[in-house]
């Protein structure tokens, strides 16, 4: 497995952990890119000046694994994929190289476009039933209504520019397996980019830098990408097209 090149990650300020603290950003405006893992290298090369990458223990390029719940008829992922304005998911999250215990995880989207996340800290192994209020708290869900769906693994690395106003998180080696049918799929050339920002009047020139890499924007739930390639049977016409971008990239062409 071809890793981004250890020479880029060093030519980057570090920030710790705790820093990165003042630029969490749990009410954000959200821009995904999806690209290959090639022009990702080429993107952390000429932003190395301008933005600092979050380092945990030494460590950059952090394995990251979660797990996705949704209801018996899989309503997250069709209110998704029709485009519904106010939608929802529930996740696990783990930060796999660090002591971070496990979060679970409720993202909201609403309809102005901004993400709000609620999170709790998980005790080790414990079972979603014990987080009935909290999901009862943040979520239009039924916790008893919830059933583990899909879990991925990926890399990310995580920049937070110099004035801490916006935050980039870059996922490669997406790899999915459903819970259900036990199917596996693997992007081993897939990156895909996540700008997260306060608002969408905050100054930055990384969309200039964005369009000199023909790297434009276009969706890309995990959740529902992964539901998708792993179960043929669900109903996923209007995937299809960034389905097909996804393979092609996927596969070198």
């Amino acid at each position: 497995m071809s890793m981004i090149d250890e020479a880029i990650i060093k030519s980057f300020q570090s920030i710790s952990l705790e820093e990165m603290g003042k630029v969490r950003l749990m009410n954000r405006i959200d821009t995904k890119f999806v690209t290959s893992f090639d022009k990702i290298e080429d993107f952390l090369e000429i932003t190395s000046g301008d933005y600092m990458l979050q380092q945990i223990g030494g460590h950059s390029n952090m394995p990251y694994y979660t797990k996705y719940y949704d209801t018996a008829d899989v309503n997250m992922f069709y209110q998704h994929q029709r485009g519904k304005k106010n939608r929802q998911k529930i996740r696990i999250r783990q930060y796999e190289n660090s002591d971070t215990p496990p979060f679970l995880e409720i993202k909201t989207k609403n309809n102005k476009g901004r993400t709000r996340k609620k999170r709790v800290v998980m005790e080790e192994d414990t079972l979603l039933a014990q987080y009935t209020d909290f999901i009862n708290r943040h979520s239009i869900y039924d916790p008893a209504q919830l059933f583990p769906r899909i879990e991925n693994h990926f890399y990310r690395v995580t920049l937070v520019d110099k004035h801490l106003t916006e935050r980039i998180t870059i996922d490669t080696h997406i790899e999915f397996h459903n819970l259900l049918n036990d199917n596996r799929v693997s992007l081993p050339n897939i990156g895909v980019i996540e700008w997260k920002r306060d608002g969408r009047n905050c100054k930055s020139d990384l969309d200039s830098l964005l369009r000199e890499l023909r790297i434009h924007p276009n969706g890309f739930s995990k959740y529902c990408v992964g539901m998708a390639m792993t179960d043929s049977a669900l109903k996923q016409n209007r995937l299809k097209v960034k389905l097909r971008t996804i393979d092609r990239i996927n596969s070198g062409f």
